[in-house]
């Protein structure tokens, strides 16, 4: 990466700062589908933020353990899937909710791939594309729905809260109404909603046209 490129992600990062307010921070972005992103400039704290972040992603999705995910975190964490509140408040509540609804409500096929990362004084954020097809039930993203045997993907940002050098807290974001589009159960056709190609498009901002929705409408 020459210098000009270095400089122009550091302005980002900075524009980052101010517009989540996280404190100075520190942004990396790594394509092409790899498990975990790199991290750079990173002070020691941060590192070790990002180290137990990657810890607590491969106890879920890899080693599938709920006495590992929750090695990560404090005395009492919470878990808030923001669209669907499904999640916990509190030890008990959040192995409850892992080992219960989380670790096995996972299609065989899912992935779960980086696209950039903020590392804060107290916080990392992550933005992800999660991709999966719909062959099991899911009671933590779409409770009380049977396998329609569709295809997903949705873009899903993670705001991770840390306390004592461990995980205090999970507030995690993605647009419901594209996931209930993409397994049939809302008309995308006549709401104004998008389906997959809204996270192909977070991946690739030329992927697909912008203000479609838009336009559709005044026609």
């Amino acid at each position: 990466m020459n210098g000009r490129e270095t400089m122009r992600r550091t302005r980002l990062g900075c524009l980052a700062v101010l517009l989540i307010a996280v404190g100075c921070q520190v942004a990396d972005t790594q394509k092409g589908g790899s498990k975990t992103m790199n991290s750079r400039n990173l002070t020691p704290k941060q590192q070790a933020m990002v180290d137990m972040w990657e810890r607590h992603m491969v106890a879920e999705f890899e080693m599938k353990s709920i006495d590992a995910t929750m090695a990560t975190m404090t005395s009492r964490p919470y878990v808030n899937h923001v669209p669907v509140m499904t999640g916990g408040v509190g030890s008990d509540e959040v192995r409850n909710f892992y080992s219960t609804y989380f670790l096995p409500g996972h299609p065989p096929d899912t992935q779960t791939l980086p696209v950039a990362r903020t590392v804060g004084e107290d916080r990392v954020v992550d933005e992800l594309i999660h991709k999966f097809t719909h062959t099991m039930e899911m009671p933590w993203l779409l409770p009380g729905v049977s396998p329609t045997g569709k295809r997903v993907e949705i873009a899903v940002i993670v705001v991770v809260q840390f306390e004592d050098g461990k995980i205090a807290g999970e507030r995690i974001y993605w647009d419901q109404a594209s996931v209930l589009a993409q397994v049939g159960l809302i008309d995308a056709d006549q709401l104004p909603v998008t389906g997959i190609e809204a996270s192909r498009k977070v991946v690739d901002p030329a992927h697909a046209p912008s203000n479609s929705l838009i336009k559709r409408a005044s026609r």
